[in-house]
């Protein structure tokens, strides 16, 4: 600090001011002043070691130190607070510890650790207890130190201030762009307000506005009940340290920005006036300004704190004077805190070095006006029990010690027989625990499964098992050992699966026990994974099916190409699951996903925040909706560089039109007699529930038919615009349709209690119903099924009536349109047909072929599945078999089920969300035949999206004409990734790790190179590709990928997007070329293709014995071609040229000796691999040449 030009003399104080001294000193200096302000003022060297007696006399209205302690040496006092209800001063420092002190003496009245890491930035104090608010939970204890709550924020939130609003209610404020009101009774978040500039640092109120003091160096006034912004100054133009308000004067100190060398502190206070809402004059002062208060006693002064310890004391409309600054003796150390009392006579300072100081203007301090009585710990009574009467009648003798005089037992000195410890027997180790259970010597390690509380043996609850005996399977998925399975009412297979990772990924899990079908089950691990059941269904609804493996068009990310890739995936795939990487990564590029709020965060998904069933109808009317536009731009197979593809605003139908569509006429009639008709096409509907009266204590009985019309064919009463009329008027709105649609798409709604009671209350009436008419039927005798009974689709023996329990949705629906009546629906018989009067009608029969049901489950929070009817079609393909059945996918767990349990909706559990009913025969009049519209275009010369990539840098020659390659040809490929979201993992108490979810790929590099012909060796495709989203590790030691590399704006290489590098690699695979690489299947997992393994050649299981370690790529290429490859980068050429040339290798070493010279030598290499430790040895030490000399160069 500069303080040249000062008047010296300002460190020779009157002997006044601070009370009488021993007479035989001199009063020369104040010991509190810092010395850096007396430079250049004579003193008389005796004087320096003056100090002040005590008692000390002060003198009213000039602070001086009370007391200082230390509460953890070393650590950073973070955060100060007097009490507002006791003579109390809080302290919080940078490890999350707190301590209070017991008034002016400062005597330590309790400490405690409030959180393990984070440190405390914000106290408050209530009636009850204290409230402390770290970067990312809000905590509130008892003045002893016991929890009353933990409130978490959400992730990824860095709070700073805090504000009570009254008794009740708080606003928390970070560095995030809003900020969250919190109602303390219930402990819930009530109101989030948006704020316009991020980063609420301080938090003030008056009775007219909240004041927020942003880090950008604004400060903004909000409205007290909206919080909207009503006022803003510009304070600062760096950042804001602090600033208080009083009256109508609001006075803030901060930081400039001083161009080049970054912020300054500003010695000019800035100082507005709230009735005129302006700036007044700026009040300069003498420190360096970090914190202020105003003290207002007898004027509205202010309290300037710096970081060094200097304090001075100002007028807000006055000049500032020297004589009033004083200094806090922090030994060194700097200012971290600052707090006064509600009295306005105590002052608290918390330092970096773990100190406390307390200032006071009069030694007999009180912190607050009117304080209440603090409660502390009982005295011990040891020392001052009452006597004992022994001759008082209720007096215990147990409590006089009595000699023994005589060898007679006594009578508590009971026989060995009935005091022997009988604990309680221990349960019975969880079998979990002896699974995974490593021994080393005798002590075993297992992780904890978490199925009890710690140190406590819960009580058997006789009901609950009574009631739940039926679920009492352990889970297979790791996720459902969290409680005890017999407690637990959903069925395990509608759980929610996770994958469980090991050291080799996922090569050892076991999806086969998932799944036993040959149908393809979707990985759950991937964001936005919640669409798979979704997208199961779209694949077994032929037409769609179809149409997107016929649709090819240019955009970069088209859901229907990508699903039309997926689809190819899961059609070759035979049981194996697959993983909608790029389809779900084009998904969150969508504006309208994102708007809809269809996109969610990591955290929610985890964290079951997400409400499913709302979400996943969003979903379905999104993709609907979506898929009608992208196919009706382009319908039919076309060449994918032809010319213009893309005709947007086309009016042309698409086959989702034709398919969902459904043209219907909303009529709107005004009071006024004035009708208003449109016309429009709709592709879903959504069910509309009846309103129940309040006198109305029990819900009436509707058939589904009945509520389906209704919903379809709405009438409903609302407030519109009337242009006869010029005003809002009642208006009656009615939706009715002209035409069926093929698949009619049901969204259920099911979104609260109240429509969940409705499904129950009607599925009840209808199984009471069921048993009735099996009551009054007569018994059938017990003969053998006839061959009708067993031919029912997907059905081999008769439903029972005790089945159709928690059904309310028929299987089969009839539905027509008539002139006269309009629509009509109604349940029909499942197995029979219509006959010929109905069918002249134009009466439609409509199976239901999808539900997907919200699977409601409190430890995972919950999950979404399907049930489908797989057509005969899928049969044919996968199994070679022509039959109907329902399936349920759940992820990767596919399973067969019965058709009732399809339609059946327990909604304590399982609550509809989506039903699918299919015209039947509905797919004869469409063309199901595919067209692969992938054609020997997409290899041709294409334009980098790189602006600075020149022909002379370029990496790859593409194929010729001549070229192109044929089934059988050999490949060589390699691809390198970065990496887009990081590994989550946990260690075990035995130290190895487990991988809870694996880090996300994205594909950065991808290089073919010729496997034949003259210019065998030399890359055709060399593409980096180009992504949107924030990669967290290039990998450039492994990739050779280097930031920038994928930027268009500053990238000299190749780039393009991932969906053109994507079409070359399918339309390679489809032509049925064979693959060589290094680790092929990791690279064909990332990149999100499905390759038959005869058109696979891996050099990691060419050079394998079995039960032995996978061997590197560079350790292959020294020891059998002695090259030295992957020096410093990888190069994805080298890596694909260097595994071609070890096909050949092994192709030569296999034509020399057979099967017997290739496990020789294999075990040769084995064994110098262990000599060596694996490692190339560097190319100067004769150690370890190369047992086999280059075979072949390029």
């Amino acid at each position: 600090m500069n303080f040249d030009g000062l008047d010296p003399g300002m460190g020779e104080y009157s002997p006044s001011l601070h009370g009488a001294l021993d007479p035989g000193l001199e009063p020369s200096m104040d010991p509190h002043l810092n010395p850096t302000l007396l430079q250049g003022v004579e003193l008389d060297p005796e004087g320096l070691a003056v100090t002040v007696p005590e008692p000390v006399h002060l003198m009213e209205g000039m602070f001086s130190e009370l007391h200082s302690v230390v509460s953890e040496v070393g650590v950073p006092v973070t955060a100060v607070h007097f009490e507002l209800q006791e003579e109390m001063l809080w302290m919080g420092n940078h490890r999350g510890h707190v301590t209070s002190f017991f008034g002016p003496t400062m005597g330590r009245y309790s400490s405690f650790q409030v959180h393990a890491t984070d440190d405390i930035r914000h106290i408050q104090s209530l009636e009850t207890g204290v409230l402390f608010l770290s970067k990312c939970s809000l905590k509130c204890y008892t003045r002893g130190g016991l929890v009353i709550f933990d409130y978490p924020m959400e992730e990824g939130s860095d709070m700073h201030s805090l504000l009570m609003t009254d008794n009740n209610t708080l606003l928390m404020g970070g560095l995030q762009n809003y900020v969250v009101e919190v109602d303390l009774n219930t402990v819930q978040e009530t109101q989030k307000f948006t704020v316009e500039v991020p980063g609420v640092a301080i938090m003030r109120q008056s009775n007219r506005f909240f004041f927020c003091g942003h880090t950008s160096g604004k400060v903004t006034l909000r409205d007290l009940r909206t919080f909207k912004m009503e006022h803003e100054f510009d304070a600062f133009s760096g950042s804001l340290s602090d600033f208080d308000v009083h009256g109508n004067l609001l006075a803030a100190c901060g930081f400039s920005s001083r161009g080049l060398n970054g912020l300054s502190c500003d010695r000019f206070l800035m100082v507005y006036d709230l009735r005129m809402m302006r700036a007044v004059t700026p009040l300069q002062v003498h420190v360096d300004p970090l914190f202020l208060r105003f003290i207002p006693t007898y004027t509205s002064r202010l309290a300037i704190i710096s970081q060094t310890g200097q304090c001075q004391f100002c007028e807000p409309t006055g000049l500032a004077n020297m004589a009033d600054i004083f200094h806090v003796n922090t030994v060194g150390q700097l200012l971290m805190s600052f707090d006064v009392s509600s009295s306005k006579q105590a002052l608290a300072f918390g330092d970096s070095g773990g100190c406390v100081h307390l200032w006071s203007d009069a030694p007999e301090v009180s912190f607050n006006d009117y304080s209440r009585e603090t409660e502390f710990a009982l005295p011990c009574l040891v020392d001052t029990l009452p006597q004992l009467d022994w001759n008082h009648d209720l007096l215990p003798l147990s409590l006089i010690p009595m000699p023994l005089t005589s060898t007679e037992p006594l009578l508590s000195d009971w026989p060995t027989t009935l005091t022997t410890p009988s604990p309680r027997r221990a349960p019975p180790v969880d079998p979990e625990i002896l699974r995974t259970m490593k021994t080393v010597g005798f002590i075993g390690y297992a992780a904890n499964p978490r199925t009890r509380l710690r140190n406590q043996v819960p009580y058997k609850i006789k009901d609950a098992e009574l009631d739940y005996d039926n679920y009492n399977q352990v889970p297979e998925s790791p996720i459902g050992r969290d409680e005890e399975p017999h407690l637990y009412m959903v069925p395990k297979k509608y759980r929610k699966v996770t994958i469980k990772y090991s050291k080799l990924g996922l090569e050892d899990f076991d999806f086969k026990h998932y799944n036993k079908t040959l149908f393809a089950g979707l990985e759950p691990h991937i964001p936005n994974a919640y669409c798979n059941c979704m997208i199961q269904v779209l694949y077994f609804l032929e037409p769609i099916r179809c149409l997107v493996q016929n649709h090819l068009c240019q955009k970069e990310f088209c859901l229907a190409c990508e699903l039309g890739f997926l689809f190819h995936m899961l059609d070759l795939s035979r049981g194996d699951p697959c993983q909608a990487s790029n389809f779900l990564r084009a998904f969150r590029t969508i504006p309208e996903a994102s708007a809809l709020g269809l996109i969610l965060a990591d955290s929610d998904e985890q964290t079951g925040k997400a409400r499913l069933g709302r979400l996943i109808q969003s979903w379905n009317r999104f993709i609907l909706t979506q898929l009608h536009q992208e196919t009706q731009e382009q319908e039919g197979p076309q060449a994918y560089r032809g010319g213009n593809l893309i005709f947007l605003g086309s009016s042309g139908e698409s086959a989702i039109g034709k398919l969902f569509g459904c043209e219907v006429e909303n009529s709107s009639l005004c009071c006024c007699g004035k009708e208003t008709v449109r016309s429009s096409l709709t592709l879903l509907f959504t069910m509309h529930y009846p309103e129940q009266n309040s006198q109305e204590k029990t819900i009436k009985e509707y058939d589904f038919a009945e509520i389906l019309k209704k919903s379809i064919c709405l009438e409903q009463s609302t407030q519109a615009w009337c242009d006869n009329c010029e005003k809002y008027q009642p208006t009656v709105q009615t939706r009715n349709i002209r035409c069926l649609p093929d698949v009619l798409v049901i969204n259920c709604e099911v979104n609260s209690a109240k429509e969940a009671e409705f499904w129950k209350v009607q599925a009840e009436y209808a199984f009471n119903k069921a048993m009735q008419k099996e009551a009054m039927e007569p018994a059938k005798p017990k003969e053998p099924l006839g061959e009708e009974l067993c031919s029912m689709e997907g059905f081999t023996f008769d439903t029972r009536a005790e089945d159709l329990r928690h059904v309310w949705i028929p299987l089969t629906v009839k539905m027509s349109i008539s002139k006269t009546q309009g629509l009509e629906i109604s349940s029909h018989p499942e197995g029979e047909e219509l006959s010929a009067a109905e069918e002249a009608e134009g009466a439609s029969l409509y199976d239901l072929v999808v539900t997907v049901p919200h699977i409601l489950d409190t430890r995972t929070g919950g999950n979404l599945v399907a049930h489908i009817k797989v057509g005969e079609t899928y049969h044919q393909r996968k199994e070679g078999v022509t039959h109907q059945q329902w399936y349920l996918f759940n992820d990767f767990l596919i399973e067969p089920i019965d058709k009732t349990e399809a339609a059946q909706f327990d909604v304590s559990w399982k609550v509809p969300a989506i039903l699918y009913y299919a015209k039947r025969n509905y797919h004869t009049k469409y063309d199901l035949r595919i067209k692969n519209p992938i054609d020997a275009s997409v290899l041709l010369t294409e334009a980098s999206l790189a602006r600075k990539q020149r022909k002379s840098h370029a990496t790859f020659i593409p194929l010729m004409v001549s070229e192109m390659p044929q089934a059988g040809d050999l490949v060589g490929l390699d691809a390198e990734f970065v990496t887009l979201n990081q590994e989550e993992a946990e260690l075990r108490s035995d130290g190895t790790k487990s991988t809870i979810k694996p880090s996300q790929m994205s594909v950065a590099r991808i290089t073919c190179v010729r496997g034949q012909g003259p210019n065998e060796g030399v890359p055709f495709i060399d593409d980096y590709i180009s992504t949107q989203e924030q990669v967290v590790d290039y990998l450039t030691q492994y990739s050779g990928i280097k930031p920038g590399d994928l930027d268009a704006k500053i990238s000299s290489k190749h780039l393009t997007t991932l969906k053109s590098t994507y079409l070359k690699l399918r339309f390679l695979i489809d032509t049925g070329v064979r693959f060589v690489g290094h680790g092929l299947q990791k690279d064909f997992r990332v990149i999100n293709l499905l390759v038959l393994k005869d058109q696979v050649i891996d050099t990691v299981y060419l050079f394998h014995l079995p039960r032995k370690r996978m061997i590197s790529l560079r350790f292959l290429a020294w020891y059998f071609l002695d090259l030295n490859i992957q020096g410093e980068t990888h190069d994805s050429i080298e890596d694909a040229r260097t595994a071609l040339q070890l096909y050949r290798k092994y192709l030569e070493l296999s034509r020399g000796g057979g099967n017997d010279e290739v496990r020789k030598v294999l075990k040769g290499l084995y064994e110098k691999g262990r000599q060596l430790d694996w490692k190339v040895p560097d190319s100067e030490t004769g150690d370890g040449a190369a047992v086999f000399p280059s075979v072949m160069g390029l």
